[in-house]
C-alpha cells in the first residue's frame, strides 16, 4: 500500500479501543459512490482511495488479513463481532449490504490499484446482472489481496453448536413411525404436491390413539428436544402437545380430531421460507422479518385447495401467530380473535419451539418455557388456555432429566398433580442407556419429621449432564 499517516485516522476504534470495522465499510461505500460520479484519478476520488488505506493500514500491521463479515445487526471484525450503541453505524451497514456482498476480506500486500478496482467493480456491478463468479471477475482485474462474498447459512453458524437432525436414542416404536409418516408428508408438499389424505388420516390416528397415550413418547416430546428441530418433527410433536391440551380443555373427540390435524400442519407455510433465513442465528432484517411473517398466508393457501381436510385446518396455519387479543400476524383487521383452536397451538407451538434445539440457540428447559408462556398469558396467549397447560406438563415433564439435592442424577417416569414438584424418577448412571437405571425413587417421600428426604436441585440437558 502507499506511504500515508502513521496512526489510524479518527473515527476506527470503539471507546474501549476495540477496531470498528464499520469505518472500513464507510469508506469503501464511500468510495464507491465517488467512482460512479468522477473519472479515474479525479482528486476526490483519489482522496478517497488513501482514506480507505488509512483505515486498513493500522489493522494490516497487526495481522496478516482484515476480515469483515456482515451477520445480522453486526459487523465482525475477524470473527470478533463489533457491537455498539450508536444507532449511526446501521446505516452504514444496510449500505454496504445494498452493494449485494456481506463479506469482504483484505490480506497484506493489498495495494491503491487494487482498492480501486474493487471499488471500480461494485460501481458496475451493483445495478446490473452478474454473468461471472466474483472471484474470476477480480483475477482478471488483477486483485489478488481482496475478496468479496455473500454470507450463506453454513457461514453464518460458525458459533452455533450443531444438533443432529433426528432425535436421539432409542424412540417410542409409535412416535418413531410417526415422525417417518410426517417426514414423507411434509417431503410431498415441499414439492408441491397436495398431502394424500389416507395416509394423512392414518397418522393422526397414530399420534392420538397411540403416541398421546405412551408414557415413553410424551416423556420424549415434552422434555428437552436434544435434535434440530426440522418442520416436520416439530409438527408432529405441537399435534400431539394440541391434542394433550385440547383433552384437557374437554374437547369431544371430532374437535380433537381438527385440532390435531390442524396443528399438524400448521407450519407447512415455513417450506416455503429459504433455510438461510429459517436457521439464521441473528437477528433478522426487515426484509427477512417479512418474509418469514408470510409463512402463516402461504400454508394457509397451501391447504384450502387440499380436498377432505377439516375445514379449520387452513385457518389453525393461518392464525398460529395471532394473539389472544387480536394482534401478531397476519393482519387481519383490529380486534380480531383467533379461533379457539388456533388459540390452542400457538400455545403448544411456543412451548416445543423453545424446547426443541435450534442450531442458533441450545434448548430451554421445561420449566423456563412453562415461566415464558405465564408471561404471556393475557396478552399472547389465552391465561386460562396456559393454567391448563402447565398443569399437564407440570415444571418437572416425565422424560425429565434431573440432579437431587442428594447429588443424585434420574429421569422423572411418574408425576403427582397434588404435588407436581416431587415426582418419581429412575436412577441412573447413564441416561442413554435403558438399562442403566438401577431404581425408582419417589421424591415425595418424607423422613420422620414430615421434611422431604430430597429435593430436585435442578433440570439437566442430557448432552451436558455428567454423573
Amino acid at each position: 500500500m502507499s506511504e500515508g499517516i502513521d496512526r489510524p485516522p479518527a473515527g476506527t476504534a470503539s471507546r474501549d479501543g476495540a477496531p470498528d470495522p464499520t469505518a472500513i465499510l464507510k469508506a469503501l461505500t464511500g468510495l464507491r459512490q465517488l467512482t460512479s460520479l468522477y473519472p479515474s484519478g479525479h482528486p476526490v476520488v483519489e482522496q478517497a482511495l488513501r482514506g480507505l488505506e488509512d483505515a486498513l493500514r493500522p489493522l494490516l500491521l497487526e495481522s496478516p488479513s482484515v476480515r469483515i463479515d456482515v451477520i445480522g445487526p453486526d459487523a465482525h471484525l475477524n470473527d470478533v463481532p463489533y457491537r455498539h450503541e450508536s444507532r449511526a453505524h446501521a446505516p452504514v451497514i444496510q449500505e454496504f449490504l445494498a452493494l449485494g456482498i456481506s463479506s469482504i476480506h483484505f490480506s497484506r500486500g493489498v495495494t491503491r490499484d487494487e482498492l480501486a478496482q474493487v471499488s471500480r467493480f461494485l460501481a458496475r456491478s451493483k445495478d446490473s446482472q452478474p454473468t461471472q463468479t466474483i472471484t474470476s471477475v477480480l483475477e482478471q482485474l488483477g486483485v489478488a489481496h481482496i475478496s468479496l462474498g455473500r454470507l450463506v447459512s453454513l457461514d453464518t453458524r460458525w458459533q452455533a453448536r450443531q444438533w443432529p437432525d433426528r432425535p436421539l436414542g432409542p424412540l417410542d416404536p409409535d412416535y418413531a413411525e410417526s415422525l417417518e409418516l410426517a417426514e414423507d408428508t411434509f417431503a410431498s408438499l415441499s414439492m408441491g404436491r397436495a398431502p394424500e389424505v389416507g395416509p394423512l388420516r392414518d397418522l393422526l390416528r397414530l399420534l392420538m390413539v397411540k403416541v398421546a397415550g405412551s408414557t415413553a413418547a410424551l416423556g420424549q416430546i415434552l422434555a428437552v428436544k436434544q435434535y434440530e428441530n426440522h418442520t416436520y418433527c416439530h409438527s408432529v410433536n405441537v399435534a400431539i402437545i394440541a391434542v394433550l391440551l385440547g383433552r384437557r380443555l374437554g374437547l369431544n373427540e371430532a374437535m380433537l380430531s381438527w385440532l390435531g390435524e390442524g396443528a399438524l400442519l400448521h407450519d407447512v407455510g415455513k417450506l416455503q421460507v429459504p433455510v438461510e433465513i429459517l436457521k439464521k442465528p441473528a437477528q433478522l432484517d426487515r426484509r427477512e422479518r417479512t418474509i418469514i411473517e408470510r409463512h402463516p398466508s402461504i400454508g394457509a393457501a397451501m391447504l384450502v385447495d387440499v380436498p377432505d381436510l377439516a375445514p379449520l385446518t387452513p385457518t389453525l396455519a393461518l392464525e398460529h401467530h395471532r394473539h389472544f387479543v387480536g394482534s401478531g400476524y397476519p393482519e387481519l383487521g383490529e380486534g380480531v380473535i383467533p379461533h379457539l383452536l388456533s388459540q390452542i397451538v400457538t400455545i403448544a407451538d411456543i412451548y416445543e419451539a423453545m424446547t426443541g434445539a435450534r442450531s442458533y440457540r441450545d434448548p430451554a428447559l421445561p420449566e423456563q418455557a412453562c415461566l415464558v408462556l405465564a408471561g404471556l398469558g393475557g396478552t399472547h396467549l389465552n391465561p386460562s388456555f396456559v393454567r391448563a397447560f402447565v398443569n399437564i406438563v407440570t415444571f418437572f415433564p416425565i422424560g425429565t432429566l434431573v440432579r437431587t439435592t442428594l447429588d443424585e442424577i434420574g429421569i422423572v417416569v411418574r408425576t403427582f398433580p397434588h404435588d407436581p414438584l416431587h415426582p418419581v424418577i429412575a436412577l441412573t448412571q447413564d441416561f442413554h442407556s435403558i438399562d442403566s437405571y438401577t431404581c425408582e425413587v419417589d421424591l415425595s417421600e418424607r423422613d420422620s419429621r414430615g421434611t422431604y428426604r430430597r429435593h430436585i436441585a435442578h433440570s439437566l440437558i442430557p448432552a451436558l449432564a455428567s454423573p
